[in-house]
């Protein structure tokens, strides 16, 4: 039986981060992780370069049945403390946008460092075991793997969700939970892809690689980014962030223009360029594509601007500020970058990260039902609640 005081299961962002906090306490640590390699979402985010926090990270960023949970770790580990840590650690990074910083040269820096930081505390990292069973005891849990049994005062449960499958993703956090009486929440796909439906897909698919910059809404909020078309349907920042605000069934409203008012300028369009076709005033705005198909797929009449009567000008405004598309569905946890719902956060300590009901037992990082924005928030929350985990456990 090898005896630990904290075993973390994951060797992910949260999970790693936090086994480094613990140890910081001269807790004895041993992260668990079945995969052949730790940080594997790490190393394949922000396109190899890791976005790993967000300048304006803050509660109002994440999605939760409980906005209010999350206040408490983010308040107390912040996006300015995980930036210290990198500074510290000499590693160059650029803001991209909208306050999201990436590496300078590849996610495995982020990795590095987090591994440099457990091996400077004494915390082990094991890859490749199995967990078979997780027991409570009266003093801690037993824990039966492929690799023999531990023994453990505190179990850290850091698995993450369920998206990317390819990269190991289970609902062993999930099961886990519920063996020991936990509510867990529905779970879907968040920051995903839209997929269409047949008919709109086959006309779409055409302008798959053209990217525009739109305002995306739903269910009253509300995303200014690029929107990408591709050969499933819809994908780039509005569309993945937009997603977990997006259920089954629900209309997507897209303008098109959002940094102009589209009556307007269409009106003053038809003052300027009287004689100009249509479609060769759209083009000043849209690819060329775009336009051929946004005037085909709508059945606006290409003609002089001068002959638009005032209510095709009108039905052309209108689209163009408020396109509705009703996805058929999104591309599912296969594309997703984060699962959405999970353990229940009025089962757990917003300060703690522990279960209420449960000593010893705490749940940090995607498992739990705190979902962020896309742009570095997701993985401010695995710092926040993994050091707040690591305070005590």
């Amino acid at each position: 039986m090898i005896q630990r005081d904290v075993i973390v299961i994951g060797a992910g962002a949260a999970g790693l981060f936090c086994a480094a906090e613990a140890g910081k306490r001269g807790r004895r640590v041993e992260v668990l992780d079945h995969a052949k390699k730790v940080g594997r979402k790490i190393l394949m985010s922000g396109g190899g370069r890791c976005n790993f926090t967000n300048m304006y990270a803050s509660a109002e960023n994440f999605l939760s049945e409980n906005p209010h949970f999350c206040k408490s770790a983010l308040s107390r580990y912040t996006q300015w403390d995980f930036i210290a840590l990198v500074n510290k650690h000499g590693i160059p990074y650029h803001e991209k946008t909208l306050g999201q910083l990436f590496c300078d040269n590849a996610a495995s820096d982020i990795v590095k460092m987090l591994m440099k930081e457990c091996a400077d505390v004494g915390a082990t990292v094991t890859t490749r075991c199995e967990i078979l069973s997780v027991d409570k005891q009266a003093d801690g849990y037993v824990l039966s793997t492929s690799l023999g049994d531990y023994q453990c005062e505190s179990l850290v449960i850091a698995t993450g969700g369920l998206s990317m499958p390819k990269l190991g993703a289970t609902p062993f956090g999930y099961k886990l939970a519920e063996q020991f009486g936990l509510n867990v929440l529905p779970t879907r796909a968040g920051l995903v892809p839209f997929t269409l439906h047949e008919e709109q897909k086959q006309v779409l698919s055409e302008l798959s690689g053209v990217a525009v910059d739109v305002s995306a809404s739903c269910n009253d909020t509300a995303f200014r980014e690029a929107m990408l078309f591709t050969h499933r349907g819809l994908s780039g920042p509005a569309m993945l962030q937009i997603s977990s605000y997006w259920q089954p069934g629900d209309t997507l409203h897209l303008n098109t223009l959002p940094h102009e008012n589209a009556h307007t300028w269409l009106t003053q369009s038809k003052a300027d360029s009287p004689d100009a076709l249509l479609a060769t005033c759209l083009a000043r705005l849209f690819p060329k594509r775009m336009v051929q198909i946004l005037i085909a797929y709508h059945n606006w009449p290409n003609k002089p601007v001068k002959q638009l009567t005032h209510s095709e000008l009108e039905a052309i405004a209108e689209t163009l500020a408020n396109w509705q598309i009703k996805p058929n569905c999104t591309e599912g946890y296969r594309t997703a970058e984060v699962t959405l719902g999970g353990v229940d956060t009025n089962e757990l300590s917003s300060k703690t990260m522990m279960a209420k009901n449960v000593e010893g037992l705490y749940f940090i990082g995607e498992v739990v039902d705190v979902t962020g924005w896309l742009g570095g928030y997701n993985f401010q929350w695995a710092w926040s609640s993994g050091w707040a985990a690591g305070q005590v456990a």
